[in-house]
């Protein structure tokens, strides 16, 4: 209810009055109506719905299947087709470079990627959610493909004695083997993306986050460059596999520099120079131009005809394309013998070529307006994988410049890829052969520009820096770990690490003590804000993060700390103090009996009934923790009896405070009566951490503190009933729905006046009911 005060210069915003009771758990279920069974549709419900056909059904599921269906019928020819074709014939310019240039990170023929930017890319059409990204080559998994295939197909398996007894390679058979073992690594990769979209585990992608992602593609970025660079320079450098082998590859690469061809690395100059300075012409005039410039294709057509008509390879000694085959090959069958050695690889493909493609497209359907089905994504980059693999293609994932360029240049659809393949199927079937006496260091120039974008992210270093400094780690443990354990092991190692990371967040959370800020029912933390006041004799104590078997004992470290109660210290004393009772007890029992024999005026029965009437009498204190203070022990007269016993008594009580406030490590510890656990962060609680509540309750209530819950939601609740949490003992009495009814229960049950409660807690401007 909005309060129509006065809107004098002090009012920040709308006020407010609440007018209700203080609600505990029993309240809050009958005030709320609590459901007492689940809502939720059994197993058994699920598998009749799952099992049960209609037409409506079938034509979803038909549609999810096949999303083609659900736009082409619909496709506007005004609208999307010019758009559609621009965008097309832009991308499928692109493709036949990067396809060419990416073939080589592969250690496949350079024809092979153009089969890769053919094959797939139809059958994503077919399959996929996204209308603007392109589906092809990637300079990371090309990298991937490339250390399978030469690990598996090394140089030295395919050594031949050559003229003059030396040994050379048979790069025929050495090639054939490699795009095999591709071939089949990108099926096996493929069948993980189908079967993880099936059983809709699209969300697995979560676990790469946005700092691994980032930093693995940069690291895997310069893996790229350093297997160029043998290109660039023109030398021959030896193959290394497994953890350091980037390390080993530039030194065996700076040893080799003195045998630099020289025509090689002006090739690669003149190349760099053409790329770089046209694409940032590109990028400054983009407003302007109708379409980017194809610098990419003119420099390989032009690389070409210098070499065709210069002679480089003969006269120079510069390593070109070689032979590329016209027309398409028929689909193969994988080669099942080595699907165990490449499994592991292909998994890993699987999820870095997936996590790729589900951000750009969720991107871009975020920009444009529409939504991007994350299974069925997987789904669809799975089926191009595996249907590509039966024709010798590598593993694909969506490229960001090619996507960049399909969407800048007016693509509305996927039928801007199939315009794509139709320009790299003319290439394939009559351009092909024109292009083998294209220098390769050409290609290499080509993947050194396009990887500009990638080295942009160690920019990310100072951002995270000064964002969060546990992204900037994961980024770094990514990074490091990408470039010293290569691409497989690197991947396994940062996703490791930054599970851990979560774990150790949840390990070492933020415990923090609340204090009321002044006249509302707001508790923030008292080290964060200066003006928040503690609430006498309560201690309100919160977690920044859930409880669970993980950091229970951490849990319960800290509310000692906080609170400034060593519970174990303060149990073993009064253990201590209750077994010295027993002993003072058992004394002057003998002792009474001794007095009996003798002839003492009184008997024992009078006596005891003196001594119990005497401590009855004495410090409430010593009544309330368990009679710790009753004394036995007397004079031999009534009067002596009396003052002895008192003073026995009231000493004791005066010992077990002080030993008490000697275990104590806090504040005035023994001035707290009430504490608060402020469990509002906590999404879950499981058995251990039951447990050690439940001990909580009990061990402080040994000490005669009482302790409280506040601010649970339900399904923490269902969690607490279901562990057998409550009890005689431990009542739902006892948690409140918000930390402000704890707070006002406390105060209550200590006999706090109502006045003083509604100066020290509740609003100026609002009443409660108590």
């Amino acid at each position: 209810m909005l309060n129509p005060a006065d809107g004098g210069a002090r009012r920040r915003g709308a006020e407010y009055v609440v007018e209700r009771g203080v609600l505990d758990e029993y309240s809050l279920e009958e005030v709320a109506r609590r459901r007492l069974h689940s809502n939720k549709p059994l197993v058994v419900d699920h598998l009749k719905d799952s099992l049960r056909c209609s037409v409506p059904r079938l034509k979803r599921s038909v549609l999810g299947c096949l999303p083609v269906l659900s736009w082409l019928p619909r496709y506007s020819i005004r609208d999307y087709a010019l758009g559609d074709l621009i965008s097309g014939i832009s991308v499928g310019i692109m493709h036949l470079p990067q396809g060419m240039a990416y073939a080589l990170l592969a250690s496949v023929p350079p024809v092979f990627g153009l089969y890769t930017s053919f094959y797939p890319v139809l059958v994503y059409f077919l399959f996929g959610t996204s209308r603007h990204i392109s589906i092809g080559t990637f300079a990371v998994i090309s990298i991937m493909v490339g250390s399978v295939a030469e690990r598996l197909g090394p140089d030295s398996n395919f050594l031949i004695n050559g003229t003059n007894s030396t040994q050379e390679v048979n790069v025929t058979a050495r090639d054939a083997y490699r795009v095999q073992v591709a071939a089949t690594t990108t099926v096996v990769a493929g069948l993980f993306q189908v079967l993880l979209g099936l059983v809709r585990f699209g969300f697995v992608v979560t676990y790469l986050s946005e700092p691994l992602v980032r930093g693995y593609t940069t690291g895997a970025a310069t893996h790229v460059v350093v297997s160029q660079l043998k290109y660039i320079f023109g030398v021959t450098t030896e193959r290394f596999i497994g953890p350091f082998s980037l390390v080993y590859t530039i030194v065996d690469l700076v040893y080799r520099l003195p045998a630099t061809n020289v025509g090689t690395l002006v090739v690669s100059l003149v190349s760099l120079v053409a790329l770089i300075i046209v694409k940032e012409l590109n990028s400054a005039y983009s407003q302007k131009l109708p379409l980017p410039i194809p610098i990419e294709l003119i420099v390989i057509i032009v690389g070409t005809l210098i070499s065709y008509y210069t002679h480089l390879h003969e006269f120079y000694g510069i390593d070109v394309v070689g032979a590329i085959p016209s027309g398409l090959n028929p689909p193969k069958t994988p080669d099942i013998s080595i699907f165990t050695e490449v499994i592991g690889d292909a998994f890993a493909m699987a999820i870095v070529g997936y996590a790729i493609n589900i951000s750009l497209g969720k991107t871009f359907a975020l920009k444009h307006g529409y939504k991007v089905d994350s299974n069925q994504e997987l789904v669809a980059l799975g089926l191009s994988n595996t249907v590509g693999g039966f024709f010798q293609c590598y593993c694909v994932t969506s490229s960001m410049s090619r996507s960049l360029i399909q969407e800048s240049t007016g693509g509305k659809t996927q039928m801007a890829g199939v315009v794509s393949c139709v320009i790299v199927l003319i290439t394939v079937l009559k351009l092909g052969p024109l292009f083998e006496q294209l220098p390769k260091a050409v290609l290499a120039a080509i993947v050194f520009v396009n990887l500009k974008g990638m080295f942009k992210q160690y920019l990310d270093i100072p951002a995270l820096w000064r964002r969060n400094r546990v992204d900037l780690l994961v980024w770094l443990v990514t990074l490091l770990a990408t470039l010293l354990l290569n691409l497989d092991l690197g991947l396994v190692a940062s996703i490791a690490f930054a599970l851990l990371t979560v774990i150790f967040r949840t390990q070492l959370p933020r415990y923090s003590l609340l204090g009321q800020v002044p006249r509302t029912g707001i508790y923030l933390d008292m080290d964060t804000y200066e003006e928040v006041r503690n609430i006498p004799g309560i201690t309100i104590f919160r977690s920044s993060t859930t409880v669970y078997f993980a950091n229970a004992e951490l849990y319960l470290e800290a509310l000692q700390e906080k609170t400034g109660f060593d519970i174990r210290k303060l149990l073993t004393q009064k253990k201590k103090m209750l077994a010295k009772q027993k002993r003072r007890e058992k004394r002057e029992k003998k002792r009474a009996e001794k007095e009996a024999r003798n002839g003492v005026l009184k008997t024992a029965v009078e006596r005891s009934e003196e001594i119990f009437s005497v401590e009855k009498t004495t410090d409430t204190w010593s009544e309330r923790n368990g009679d710790w203070g009753r004394q036995n022990g007397g004079a031999p007269d009534t009067a002596s009896a009396l003052d002895t016993t008192a003073t026995l008594a009231s000493s004791y009580a005066d010992t077990l405070s002080r030993d008490l406030s000697a275990c104590s490590i806090g504040r005035g510890s023994l001035e707290i009566h009430s504490i608060i656990l402020d469990l509002s962060t906590a999404s879950f609680i499981d058995t251990v951490a039951i447990k050690m509540l439940r001990n909580i309750f009990l061990d402080f209530g040994e000490i005669d503190v009482d302790v409280y819950l506040a601010g649970c939601q339900a399904c923490v609740v269902e969690q607490l009933e279901r562990g057998d949490f409550f009890s005689h003992t431990i009542t739902k009495g006892q948690l409140f729905a918000t930390v402000h009814d704890a707070v006002l229960y406390c105060l209550r049950k200590q006999g706090a006046p109502t006045a003083h409660i509604y100066d020290c807690v509740l609003d100026m401007t609002s009443s409660t009911h108590l």
